[in-house]
């Protein structure tokens, strides 16, 4: 027997058998967690999660496997705070107006009425606090968050009743998100219908509202509204921009290693950067569709838009005195926008933000505080 080939493949084999296990321990130690969202593959919101788990896995899927499921395969999407905070699930895909019932500061962390646009959110998340204001409020709920997409002003109203002025809001039922908007709508003589996203089409089609908000102008689109709608009022005041994000299960967020959070947090990053010019260029596309379809669109005059801003303000303080978590939040955006004026209006007309001097002081919010 030739001893120098019995003794090479003893070893062969011996380096198949370590690979084998090392193959095997790798798969039993990586992390597996279940993902779900509040949308429904119909709207293309969803496209924002799905980018940020692709990214997950080009970057940590040795470390990391996500399973994602649409919004509604796995439960009602109006229950998936509830699975993440229990840890039924790992992490969920929303936006936190949904749970303003939860925490009031929700509405300001998930959209503003007539405040930050998309570039506001971004600067304010990266640079000026915002970030660990997220974890604060999400933190009481055992929910880590990571905010990973940003859109600009959304559609506004579109249904099959024209909104032309402030007046036309009278006696409207409008299907409508958050607990601030519904307090501006209310002052303007209309009222909040709450509905699923995915229930907007029929509510439209079948009269049950008058007109409905839902996002930007591409995700409409691809939704249908315009096969239901005839008309469509901007802009829309009453989303001046919006984050989407992914709440992940405090305790099996800590479980992560140090580098596994850091690439989710690199994959959140770049996430924001993609989704701001990519549903602006949806947005785009749906505003071209929806003139080919036939909807009419009108637009409120700036003089009306000064009128809801003045609403939207006492809507502000009125929430800041009634809860400390809220005013705190905003507090920490308007001291945003107060500092970055010192450069954003030097620069216009070529600045990033908006120029507002009408919004409430800093010192009206401190009162409530």
């Amino acid at each position: 027997m030739n001893t120098s080939k019995s003794l090479l493949t003893t070893c062969s084999l011996a380096a198949a058998v370590a690979l084998g296990t090392l193959s095997t321990q790798a798969l039993a130690d990586k992390v597996r967690w279940t993902m779900t969202t509040t949308w429904p593959d119909s709207l293309a919101l969803i496209d924002a999660d799905r980018r940020w788990v692709d990214t997950v896995h080009r970057i940590a899927g040795d470390e990391l496997q996500i399973e994602f499921r649409a919004g509604g395969t796995l439960m009602p999407p109006g229950e998936v705070f509830d699975a993440t905070e229990t840890g039924s699930i790992e992490a969920a895909g929303e936006t936190g107006v949904y749970w303003a019932g939860r925490s009031p500061a929700f509405a300001l962390l998930g959209t503003t009425a007539s405040l930050f646009n998309a570039v506001d959110y971004l600067n304010w998340i990266q640079h000026w606090g915002g970030y660990e204001l997220y974890q604060e409020v999400y933190n009481q709920f055992n929910i880590h968050y990571l905010p990973y997409a940003i859109l600009n002003n959304e559609t506004g109203f579109i249904g099959r009743t024209k909104i032309e002025t402030l007046a036309d809001f009278e006696g409207k039922r409008l299907r409508l998100g958050g607990r601030d908007q519904g307090r501006i709508l209310e002052q303007l003589g209309g009222s909040q219908v709450t509905l699923a996203g995915g229930e907007i089409y029929q509510a439209i089609e079948r009269g049950v509202v008058d007109g409905a908000e839902f996002s930007s102008p591409g995700v409409d689109y691809q939704a249908g509204f315009a096969e239901v709608a005839s008309y469509w009022s901007t802009p829309g005041w009453h989303q001046s921009a919006t984050v989407l994000g992914v709440m992940i299960n405090k305790d099996a967020w800590d479980a992560l290693s140090e580098e596994t959070q850091e690439k989710l947090e690199l994959a959140a990053q770049a996430n924001l950067a993609w989704s701001i010019s990519h549903f602006e260029q949806s947005a785009t596309e749906g505003t071209l569709n929806f003139q080919q379809a036939g909807v009419e669109i009108s637009q409120l005059s700036a003089d009306e838009l000064a009128r809801i801003q003045e609403i939207t303000n006492e809507v502000y303080l009125r929430g800041a005195c009634e809860d400390p978590t809220y005013a705190k939040v905003l507090h920490s955006m308007l001291s945003y926008m107060d500092h970055y004026a010192n450069w954003r209006d030097l620069s216009a007309p070529f600045n990033m933000s908006r120029t507002m001097d009408n919004l409430p002081s800093l010192e009206e919010i401190e009162a409530c505080l």
